[in-house]
């Protein structure tokens, strides 16, 4: 079993921006507020419910302590990262909670640059304290490559070498599911790895191009040469109104929304 909760599909500033009068950031529409991007798994072996299963995040979002509040995040047992820009770990903090509750450290697993950008930022975690006051995460990284396939609750994961304008990140699939979120080039042999993807959620960050992220026209493009039965585009910024789309989306793809939840049995 695989149920994929959406924690976040906005872009680095998070949308409604601050500041902004547009109509998509006074939107009354829940699904034009978007914290910052990142989503939780729940996996259990074939015949278990997923709440017995492993709870695994993929990037510990800015708005993390919100989101799990919001979607009842009760645990991490591990964390999958795509890259390390700051939208995407600096909620690294909150794993302190879900450590406490572990009682063991959270594995954190990502290319091995990634993480030392991680133990460089969050350099209180991995030095002793001079006092511990409210503690610190407790975590054990664990670099991985692209050849490297993850066997985590009974279920494979397999990063997705992408780009990044020049910066390279991962995608990650596990089964049916692929998620790849900030990137504007997948290369043919990842292409290949995405092969028979049921259900793909995609970078899409505007209608207009963009030096590092797919536009909404672009993720389009790549997902009909991907061929899932279905996308949902994320990492959106407040150009994009759920409720009115600027172009007419294919009927297999649609804009994603903070709580979407997919379910694979």
């Amino acid at each position: 079993m695989l149920r994929v909760t959406v924690l976040g599909c906005g872009t680095s500033s998070g949308v409604p921006v601050p500041g902004c009068d547009c109509t998509v950031c006074t939107s009354g529409d829940p699904r034009n507020a978007r914290t910052r991007s990142g989503v939780w798994l729940r996996l259990a072996p074939e015949a278990n419910e997923v709440e017995d299963g492993g709870s695994v995040l993929i990037d510990t979002p800015t708005d993390l302590r919100t989101q799990a509040l919001r979607e009842g995040v009760r645990r991490v047992d591990a964390v999958l990262y795509t890259h390390a820009h700051a939208d995407h770990v600096f909620g690294f903090d909150e794993l302190r909670t879900f450590g406490f509750r572990r009682r063991a450290p959270i594995p954190c697993y990502g290319p091995a640059d990634v993480l030392d950008a991680i133990a460089t930022t969050f350099a209180y975690a991995f030095t002793p304290p001079q006092q511990r006051g409210g503690g610190t995460p407790q975590v054990v990284l664990r670099p991985i490559d692209d050849a490297t396939t993850l066997t985590l609750f009974g279920h494979e994961i397999m990063p997705i070498p992408a780009w990044h304008g020049k910066l390279p990140v991962f995608g990650y699939r596990i089964g049916p599911f692929a998620y790849m979120t900030d990137c504007n080039r997948i290369d043919p042999p990842s292409l290949a790895r995405l092969a028979g993807v049921e259900v793909l959620i995609l970078d899409a960050l505007r209608y207009d191009p963009h030096p590092t992220h797919y536009s909404v026209a672009q993720a389009i493009e790549v997902a009909q040469r991907i061929g899932p039965r279905r996308t949902y585009l994320t990492h959106l910024n407040h150009d994009i109104d759920y409720r009115r789309p600027a172009v007419a989306l294919p009927n297999d793809v649609e804009f994603s929304y903070d709580g979407l939840q997919l379910d694979f049995p």
